[in-house]
């Protein structure tokens, strides 16, 4: 069977931290599935929710013993998700056919990543800041939205908003002009260099309004990275520097699951004052991105909308360019 192309790459599912000893349920491009470890420290195990018996729903059931149960009938399935036991028929064998679906799954970034065909991408996308040690690594959310994986991560590269949707944070409406900027194809997606915003406040750290440089770089189909270097002159922090990752798992075409990943070199702040400036950040495009029509993102000729572009979306229409040459079907018509 042939599967659509965003089955071969890496998804965010859900924290590392959410999976314990109980099963937890998620979903993943329309598949549901259940999360669990089969001890304390054990790698995340990712399935399909469906007890091959009878379809019942595994994450209803718990681990024991190190296996997880499924809550119907009983029946406990290995790690490898091979059926152990079968309660009614306690002297039964199961053959190897007696099997659960199971999915590659690994921890990266503080989040378990999850692929959906076995053929795909050998590991989830890269986020360089994350491997400096002299910076410190802090997770926010995740936050539930009506709106497409696309359209979140489209909206992440834009600056033309920032006057208007975060007016007084990220921008003001006395300086909305978006200077020229450069993008350019890499081997996993798009680099948009020397783009340029001013703000009222661009970090936590801000004690003036400034010009920001900033750079953009998509490396998956729903995962992109800025890293913004402001006028050390007017941040309190000397040699302030911050790099911010969106992962953004594709729960259903136009439902999604958002996370940031902080990289910085502020070990002062608390962490529930950093979560709280990109809480607020984000809160601010949510209401906007949920309104927009249609929810997936238009980017084949033969879409029933068709949007208007200018010169300050040339990181966006490279993005759908991007989209379109992998064959991305989920959350864009």
């Amino acid at each position: 069977m042939h599967l659509p192309v965003e089955h071969r790459h890496w998804h965010p599912v859900a924290l590392a931290t959410a999976v314990g000893m109980a099963p937890l349920a998620v979903q993943l491009l329309d598949q549901p599935l259940v999360l669990w470890r089969e001890g304390a420290g054990a790698p995340v195990q990712a399935w399909a929710d469906r007890c091959p018996h009878r379809g019942a729903r595994l994450s209803l059931g718990c681990v024991r013993d190190g296996s997880l149960e499924c809550p119907y009938h009983g029946w406990r399935f290995a790690g490898s998700g091979q059926v152990l036991l079968v309660p009614a028929l306690p002297d039964f064998i199961p053959p190897p056919g007696h099997h659960a679906t199971v999915f590659d799954c690994t921890e990266r970034y503080g989040l378990v990543w999850v692929r959906l065909a076995g053929d795909g991408e050998a590991a989830p996308p890269v986020f360089a800041a994350d491997d400096e040690p002299r910076l410190r690594k802090l997770n926010c959310g995740p936050y539930d939205v009506e709106s497409s994986a696309p359209r979140i991560v489209e909206n992440f590269l834009d600056m033309a908003h920032f006057g208007f949707v975060h007016a007084q944070w990220l921008g003001d409406r006395a300086h909305t002009a978006v200077p020229p900027y450069q993008v350019q194809a890499t081997a996993s997606g798009l680099l948009a260099t020397q783009c340029q915003a001013w703000q009222p406040k661009s970090s936590v750290h801000a004690q003036t309004g400034a010009m920001v440089e900033y750079t953009y770089e998509v490396n998956a189909p729903y995962t992109a990275v800025l890293t913004k270097v402001p006028d050390q002159a007017t941040v309190a922090l000397a040699d302030f520097r911050e790099s911010i990752a969106l992962f953004v798992c594709p729960v259903t075409p136009e439902r999604s699951r958002v996370w940031f990943r902080l990289a910085m070199n502020d070990f002062e702040s608390t962490d529930e004052k950093l979560q709280a400036f990109q809480h607020t950040i984000f809160t601010q495009d949510q209401p906007v991105l949920e309104s927009q029509t249609p929810k997936r993102l238009p980017i084949s000729d033969s879409a029933l909308v068709q949007e208007l572009h200018s010169a300050a979306d040339r990181s966006a229409t490279a993005y759908r360019r991007h989209l379109r040459a992998l064959g991305i079907t989920h959350g864009v018509c």
